[in-house]
């Protein structure tokens, strides 16, 4: 055995490296808004839920484990990146106000995430008159916004770990963050409903509480 055998051992002895790992953790961040939502929904008696997300089945069984409520689940970025790919954007305005099934004051929350940013004004309002219709009386509407421009072109899924903290999940998107909105252009949107609660977040992100007055 030579020198360099002693030294280093035989390419046969040695281990192959460690595969690489497939599954990257979702990042968590905290959030102050979400349990000020709960409190009022577990206030209402079998309340209703309407969800804007793609469908997370955690926060499904959280929800209804938390509040035992009626739960509408309606992918409002699936339809945005539908109407991108067929480059029909500018009908997204009409579409939104045909999208909703449910009636004037049947909804006590709404889970808005942060589909706002990704909407032009006009679909943007075309959405909050939506919302701000079914709300009910003294209802909660929870809305994330951003406050710097992402470069990535990707949306998020919010999956709840409890009421203090949120998995950011990303996904792919056909279409980025539009401009993003000054608190007053937020407020204007939803002119029918108060602001409850406002948090800026750590990560620059905004959670606003809304809720409808009686």
């Amino acid at each position: 055995m030579g020198l360099l055998d002693r030294i280093a051992p035989r390419r046969s002895d040695l281990e192959p490296p460690p595969a690489p790992s497939a599954v990257v953790d979702d990042p968590i961040f905290a959030t102050k808004a979400l349990s000020k939502f709960l409190t009022f929904l577990t206030s209402r008696p079998s309340p209703v839920l309407l969800d804007l997300g793609p469908v997370v089945g955690s926060n499904v069984t959280y929800f209804g484990a938390q509040l035992g409520c009626k739960i509408f689940v309606e992918d409002l970025y699936a339809d945005l990146d539908r109407h991108v790919r067929e480059r029909k954007v500018e009908k997204l305005p009409a579409f939104l106000k045909g999208r909703f099934p449910q009636p004037d004051a049947s909804v006590d929350g709404i889970l808005c995430w942060d589909l706002i940013d990704y909407l032009d004004r006009p679909s943007a309002q075309a959405l909050a008159d939506q919302l701000s219709r079914m709300l009910r009386p003294e209802g909660a509407l929870l809305g994330f916004f951003g406050s710097a421009q992402p470069r990535d072109m990707l949306y998020t899924k919010y999956v709840i770990r409890d009421d203090a903290t949120l998995k950011h999940r990303p996904y792919a998107a056909t279409r980025g963050r539009q401009a993003i909105l000054l608190n007053r252009d937020i407020i204007r949107l939803f002119a029918s409903l108060r602001v409850s609660d406002s948090f800026l977040l750590q990560n620059n992100n905004r959670e606003i509480l809304f809720r409808k007055p009686a």
